[in-house]
């Protein structure tokens, strides 16, 4: 069921699972926008679960589109052998960003969950 809340962004569903940690690392996206053209973009998160990410793109994606996920972790000094998450997404959520001309996107894992867990920034 699509849902149109308060704040002017569409989402196909008002619940969430799991709580979400405000934090950012980069991202990797790659998918097609609303046209169909194949587009990848550098970005990072605004915040993830395990089951899921939240983004900002200058990228017009479309509702229940599919995309590409990675979150590259090996370039961390702690993480040197540890290989980057790769998963897949559905586009669960477009709204507004806060910056002209991108949108704040939320998708859900379909693919690998991310097993990772970090403390909010907003804690630290």
């Amino acid at each position: 069921m699509v849902q149109k809340s308060s704040f002017g962004s569409t989402m196909l569903s008002k619940q969430r699972s799991e709580r979400r940690i405000s934090v950012r690392l980069p991202l990797r996206v790659r998918g097609r926008d609303s046209r169909g053209v194949v587009f990848e973009e550098e970005t990072s998160s605004e915040n993830l679960c395990r089951s899921g990410a939240a983004f900002v793109t200058r990228f017009d994606v479309a509702l229940g589109s599919d995309l590409e996920i990675r979150i590259p972790l090996s370039h961390y000094a702690s993480r040197r052998t540890e290989s980057d998450f790769a998963t897949q997404g559905r586009v669960v959520h477009v709204g507004s960003s806060d910056d002209a001309g991108e949108r704040l996107v939320g998708v859900q894992f379909t693919g690998p969950r991310f097993q990772r867990v970090f403390r909010s920034e907003s804690a630290a």
